[in-house]
This record gives C-alpha cells, sequence and structure tokens, in this order.
C-alpha cells in the first residue's frame, strides 16, 4: 500500500526515528547497520530484552535507547515530542505477526523481517489492517537487491538469453553440525526450518522475475541427525507464462552448486558464490565506508559467464560484469515512501504471494503432489 506522508509538523529535513525490535542475527547485522546508513532515518531504540545483547547494542550503538520490551514503545504514541516515524521488527519469526498487528494498531509505520507470517492468509490480514490504519507495511527481502539478482534482471531486460525456459536458484550451504535455537526448531509456531528461511527468499525472486505461480512441486527433508526442521528443500514452480523455476535451499550441500542458472532460447547465465554484502556488514564494514571495494561489487574472477554449449568450468561463455549490489536501496526507498506516501518497496500483498507458494510447497512435499494455485 502507499503510505501516509510524514506529519506536517515534521521538517522534510528531520530524520524519522527507527525502533527495532529484535538484537539478533537480522538486527544487528542487517537492519541496524543499514538504518543508520540511511538518510533521514535515524536509528533511535533497540528492544532486546537479553542483557548480553543489551550490552552489545549499547556498544554498537552509544546513543540508542535500549528498550526492554516493544511495549514500552507503543507508549510513546501519544507523545508528540519522542513519537517514532518506524518500527522494524526483525525478532523471531513467531512474534512476526502480534509485534506488526501492535504497532499498526498504533498508527505505527511498520517494516517486518521476511517472512511476513506463517500464513498468506495472516500476510493478507495485515496487509487489509495497513490499508484500514492508511498505514505504511513492508517486508524486508533484501535478497532483491542481491548483485547477482541485479545481473538476471538486466539480462533479462535486456533480452540477451532469449524467451526463458528455465531458472534454477539454489541457496546452499555445508553445515552438518546443528546451531540449535528456533530456526532449527520442529515445533510449528517457531516458523523454522528452511522452507520459510531461505525459501522465502529464493521463491521472492523467483516470483518478481517470472510473475506468478500456479502450480508447485517440492521435496523437504530434515538430514541431519537430530534435527528438527527441514535443511534440504527442493522447489519447482511453473509460472502462468508457462517458465519453470527449480530452486534449491540447502544446510546439508557437500558441494556447492551454481547460485543461478537461467536458460533461455538463445544462451544461458550462469553465477556462482554468494554476493558480498552479508559477509561485509558481519566483518563490521557499513555502505559509505571508507577504504576498500565500493560497496556491493565483487572481483572480476567471481563473475557469471553468458553464452551457450560450453561450461563455465572450462572457461566457457563470456563473462559478465555483476551489477553492484544494493541493500541500502531498500531503507532509502522505505525513507522515500515515508516522506513523500509513496509505494512500499516491498508490500504485503508480494509477501503473500510467496507464502502461498510456500504453503502450497509444505503441502507438496507431504503429500507427494502437484499442488495448484
Amino acid at each position: 500500500m502507499n503510505a501516509s506522508p510524514a506529519s506536517p509538523s515534521t521538517s522534510p529535513h528531520t530524520p524519522l526515528r527507527v525502533a527495532l525490535v529484535g538484537y539478533g542475527l537480522a538486527g544487528s547485522v542487517f537492519h541496524a547497520p543499514l538504518v543508520t546508513a540511511t538518510e533521514g532515518l535515524v536509528l533511535d531504540t533497540i528492544v532486546t530484552s537479553d542483557p548480553g545483547r543489551q550490552a552489545q547494542a549499547r556498544e554498537a550503538y552509544p546513543g540508542v535507547r535500549i528498550a526492554a520490551s516493544a511495549d514500552e514503545l507503543w507508549e510513546r504514541t501519544g507523545d508528540a515530542e519522542d513519537s517514532l516515524g518506524l518500527v522494524v521488527i526483525a525478532s523471531p519469526n513467531k512474534t512476526h505477526v502480534p509485534l506488526a498487528t501492535a504497532a499498526l494498531t498504533a498508527g505505527l509505520p511498520v517494516v517486518v523481517d521476511k517472512p511476513l507470517a506463517a500464513t498468506a492468509a495472516e500476510a493478507r490480514e495485515l496487509a487489509a489492517l495497513a490499508e484500514r490504519t492508511g498505514t505504511f507495511l513492508s517486508v524486508f527481502q533484501n535478497r532483491r537487491w542481491d548483485n547477482d539478482f541485479l545481473t538476471v534482471r538486466r539480462l533479462l531486460a535486456d533480452g540477451e538469453l532469449g524467451e526463458i525456459q528455465r531458472f534454477e536458484s539454489r541457496y546452499e550451504r555445508w553445515r552438518p553440525q546443528l546451531k540449535g535455537g528456533w530456526r532449527e526448531s520442529g515445533a510449528p509456531e517457531e516458523i523454522g526450518g528452511l522452507l520459510y528461511d531461505l525459501g522465502s527468499h529464493v521463491v521472492d525472486q523467483a516470483l518478481v522475475l517470472f510473475g506468478p505461480a500456479v502450480r508447485v512441486y517440492a521435496e523437504t527433508d530434515v538430514r541431519r541427525p537430530g534435527a528438527e526442521a527441514d535443511d534440504d528443500t527442493f522447489i519447482a514452480i511453473t509460472h502462468a507464462n508457462g517458465i519453470r523455476s527449480h530452486l534449491y535451499v540447502s544446510a546439508t550441500a557437500a558441494q556447492l552448486g551454481p547460485r543461478f542458472r537461467v536458460l533461455g532460447s538463445r544462451a544461458g547465465y550462469v553465477k556462482y558464490g554468494l554476493d558480498p554484502q552479508e559477509a561485509a556488514l558481519r566483518e563490521g564494514l557499513r555502505p559509505g565506508g571508507a577504504g576498500g571495494p565500493a560497496w556491493g561489487e565483487e572481483p572480476e574472477h567471481l563473475w557469471g559467464r553468458l553464452g551457450s554449449g560450453e561450461s563455465p568450468l572450462t572457461g566457457g561463455g563470456d563473462p559478465v560484469p555483476t551489477v553492484p549490489g544494493d541493500y541500502p536501496a531498500y531503507y532509502a526507498a522505505v525513507a522515500e515512501a515515508l516522506r513523500t506516501g509513496g509505494p512500499a518497496p516491498v508490500t504485503a500483498d508480494e509477501a503473500a504471494h510467496c507464502l502461498a507458494v510456500l504453503e502450497a510447497a509444505r503441502v507438496s512435499s507431504r503429500e507427494g503432489s502437484v499442488v495448484a494455485l
């Protein structure tokens, strides 16, 4: 939905105060650094009840307020001098819907980390609530700004591949040992497992590139000893335009396949390796920082290859310069939408479409069937 523009009493030059709920991996590695790097936004409050994470947040952001509960945010909504311009929800998956509901009900603009909800129905209910309250709602799908995905979009726009026949996307890891925590929990309320974690990324990317899905087939497996949630999953999507997407997410891939293989009537594009932005953020690097390579760029030897007939591993095809990745573009678009009332960069309705595919994949795997949407 379109956002309501900032309050008339707020100067266009006054940064919007942001509260970040959750300071685990998503909050500390992705959201906090990207918010602080965005012109027009200022990180005001970090919400975490964990004393260790509170200490980490204070060290990383000395001027930021620390709150133990999101309830402290809703209590500030009546104070014009202490009002928030955005709430970012980066807490565990099971809290996304209740926290987003509370924020929207309080009239606060919201960004929710993926997955927005456990079901498409819940996502649509949140979209409807945002519409009724006239409140901004967006979903953080940073992988739309990966360097390789941006490169695929450019190749498609330029018609260099011809008519697309099959899209292959892999987000694979080699993690034979369990790490524990809610992400690997088999409890349904935790919304754990790779289907909803990495699967949220690869399905969203496929839908952005090739449009709505009409049929879904999936195989989800639990391979590691002691694991509870899926850790090796395959999803096949037939899009309304006839293009097929084959998507793989795994924590048990001893040899990693290409991140993308896009096959067309004229040529194919193959790209190995992951976008460098997450690694840079984990290392403490920040967008706009001095020194080192420009943000989101990768060296030439990592570029993908475009061609036909020959394997990229044997030097076949022509190297294609990778478009620089641009995670900062997401929050820049959020800030612009909040200022002008423009559209969200990723909408709740788009998230609902992605969740419908994930739900169908779960049914398909359980029943061994192809699920029509």
